[in-house]
């Protein structure tokens, strides 16, 4: 039996935020008041307030065709919490505005925020506004994130010096090839009524495609650890696009080393199955929303003996410029190749 589908136009733009809203209690003590005023009130007097927002439209940033609603709610989330966490903070709050077109019923936009909402719960952040609105173009997601960061602690990509080493958490490329992974099954879909898809032996990648997490749990290591990275970004666009990032920023130039780059076993036979580089994935993929960092030189010690973590480089001086260093000891100068939804 068919689900019932409801009609947005039955509850009406404020009856909708109502029912997509209702229950939802504040879990942070900056918020005053969440969902429900003309505007949301928060308190900070004793931190930094970070604020970041992203804008995704379906058909550029995401497909539905298999992008589940509920994960796309997660990872809209995800990306601004991340942020957040890439400025050495913690997210509190988020605010949500939809433009949604007429193929959407209530109950799809339940499941969408049903992934928001769980995303909200394993981060501890409050939803206290948003937006909704008709729209032409599909599905299109706007979120704000607030979040704060103790009094003159964030961390910029400004800070990079001579000396420092380069690090990253986690793995990189599994997001891409989960990417790569999903548009071939979709391919091959086209046309077959009960296509199911076969992902087996590469959940990982479809995971990190689809349900990306914010390295809170990195920043806290660092904290415990006593390391103050000087400069910090997340790995959205791509390792080689988040490097210019930070040389361009804090004016320096870098080596990162090929065989220093972690990579999952899943991503190199993913690879090697679609005949792409793999270097290639690994630097310019993004979305594995990763954290890329410099530390002091001083920190070698520390940094070899944090679990998740990868030295893979270190900064230079500027005229040096940017480059990579391959297992044969050539030079190669890093271009940023990443993600460009404008291209």
């Amino acid at each position: 039996m068919e689900e019932r589908q409801t009609e947005i136009s039955q509850l009406g733009e404020f009856g909708l935020i109502r029912h997509l809203t209702q229950g939802l209690e504040s879990r942070n003590a900056s918020t005053h008041k969440g969902v429900g005023d003309d505007a949301a009130v928060l308190s900070y007097p004793e931190t930094d307030v970070l604020v970041t927002t992203d804008l995704l439209l379906e058909g550029v940033h995401f497909d539905l065709t298999y992008v589940p609603l509920k994960h796309l709610g997660y990872k809209s989330a995800i990306v601004n919490f991340s942020d957040i966490v890439a400025m050495g903070g913690t997210p509190r709050q988020i605010t949500v505005s939809l433009g949604v077109s007429s193929r959407f019923t209530v109950e799809h936009l339940e499941q969408l925020y049903a992934g928001i909402r769980l995303a909200c719960e394993d981060y501890s952040v409050d939803l206290v506004g948003g937006d909704t609105s008709a729209s032409r173009q599909g599905l299109v997601i706007s979120i704000t994130c607030i979040g704060d960061v103790e009094k003159g602690q964030a961390i910029p990509r400004s800070g990079a010096k001579e000396t420092d080493l380069i690090c990253v958490s986690g793995d990189l490329g599994a997001a891409y090839m989960g990417l790569q992974l999903l548009e071939r099954e979709k391919a091959a879909s086209a046309g077959q009524k009960d296509f199911q898809p076969d992902f087996s032996g590469k959940e990982y990648l479809v995971q990190r495609q689809l349900k990306p997490e914010a390295r809170a749990d990195i920043i806290k290591q660092l904290k415990e650890a006593g390391i103050k990275p000087t400069s910090m970004m997340d790995i959205s666009d791509g390792l080689s696009s988040e490097l210019m990032h930070i040389c361009e920023e804090s004016k320096c130039g870098c080596r990162v080393y090929e065989d220093r780059i972690p990579i999952d076993y899943q991503t190199a036979l993913m690879a090697e199955e679609l005949n792409m580089n793999l270097v290639t994935a690994a630097l310019n993929g993004g979305e594995d929303y990763e954290l890329l960092f410099t530390v002091p030189l001083t920190d070698h010690e520390k940094m070899e003996k944090m679990p998740g973590v990868k030295v893979i480089g270190y900064i230079t001086k500027p005229e040096l410029g940017a480059a990579l260093v391959t297992r044969d000891g050539q030079e190669m100068t890093l271009k940023a190749q990443g993600w460009n939804s404008l291209a």
